[in-house]
């Protein structure tokens, strides 16, 4: 598809980090996309210029209702120099499904895929080669429309910015710690839960600083309502082995379907592994460990891919997992979708595309 876009170049470029040194969200590429949206315009303007401070009014309405979404996915550089993006169709399809949910007009997704990949194409030295690292892709919406009323914005700012990052785990692939959250919420059925926007994040923070705290790297959260049902981490999906057969909260309406979560559901399937996507409660999932039954427990999602769960507290109960170590599904996953993504396994299935 051929698409056109205004292209102004940065002047000068950034001195790139060392890759060794990579963070997450540190460190950002010499150019970023943009296009804004009117009433009477609809889309328009799509450009690519240099990475720079925005200047908006400050009654903007995203700083006063938080009408905003966002997206994070992506790109590889492969061992023979090409640079694949994982499934980022489904980024965009989810993008606009949360934009659908917060009364955001919705973009043409095969053309924003042009304008993203051109992004990459432009600043494709940015894209770190070393093992493990990967250039991450931030595709977000705001509202800039100058307005206190309470109501949909009028005006929006599609942007896509990019910025290398280092590998999840710079020690190696290491099982985590999860606090169970029993008084704070993350979502509800019928609110935002499986939108990706700003809110759901910023209020969890509580918890998280709670746990943190404790000594735990994230909070598993419970429904709503009952406070019993398992739902997910903080920043992934979530995945139990129960007596040889997989177990992960099915969506409810308060869940973020992570791309993660459906490739590994996928590729469980191929491997003819029962997976059954249901409800399972907290005390279910402790009595199964009291039996002996629970094998093996793990996050999934873009940053970290899979993140084994070495511990899992529950008030004053503990569960320890596998020894605290990183079970053989676990790594198999991990091995097989960052093979995927990498280019070091056969993509039988075409879930990569290919930056030219």
């Amino acid at each position: 598809m051929a698409v056109t876009l205004d292209f102004v170049k940065a002047i000068s470029n950034k001195p790139k980090p060392q890759t060794d040194n990579l963070q997450f969200g540190k460190h950002y590429t010499d150019h970023m996309f943009t296009m804004d949206y009117s009433t009477e315009q609809g889309w328009h303007n799509p450009s690519i210029t240099p990475y720079e401070p925005l200047t908006l009014d400050p009654a903007a309405m995203i700083f006063h209702y938080g009408q905003t979404v966002f997206e994070g996915l992506k790109a590889y550089r492969t061992e023979d120099n090409r640079i694949l993006l994982f499934r980022p169709e489904k980024n965009l399809q989810r993008m606009n499904h949360s934009s659908e949910r917060l009364c955001i007009p919705l973009i043409e997704e095969e053309v924003v895929m042009e304008y993203l990949k051109q992004l990459i194409s432009i600043d494709q030295d940015w894209v770190p080669s070393a093992e493990g690292t990967s250039l991450y892709i931030r595709p977000f919406i705001i509202a800039t429309e100058p307005n206190l009323s309470l109501a949909p914005s009028n005006r929006y700012k599609l942007m896509i910015i990019l910025s290398p990052v280092g590998s999840y785990y710079p020690d190696g692939i290491n099982p985590i710690k999860i606090k169970v959250e029993n008084q704070y919420t993350r979502a509800v059925k019928g609110g935002t839960g499986t939108a990706k926007t700003a809110g759901n994040y910023s209020s969890a923070y509580k918890a998280q600083e709670k746990a943190s705290n404790k000594g735990y790297s994230q909070v598993l959260w419970l429904d709503a309502i009952e406070k019993k049902y398992i739902e997910e981490v903080g920043t992934s999906n979530v995945f139990f082995k129960i007596n040889g057969e997989i177990v992960t909260p099915m969506l409810n309406g308060s869940i973020l379907e992570g791309v993660t979560r459906t490739t590994t559901i996928e590729l469980l399937k191929e491997w003819d592994i029962p997976v059954i996507e249901r409800r399972i409660t907290v005390e279910e999932l402790f009595q199964e460990y009291e039996n002996g039954n629970l094998e093996e427990a793990f996050g999934t999602g873009t940053a970290a891919v899979i993140s084994p769960i070495g511990e899992l507290a529950w008030g004053e109960e503990k569960m320890v997992i596998n020894n605290r170590e990183i079970g053989d599904l676990s790594q198999k996953l991990y091995d097989t979708i960052t093979g995927i993504q990498t280019g070091k396994l056969n993509d039988v299935n075409n879930w990569t595309t290919e930056v030219k």
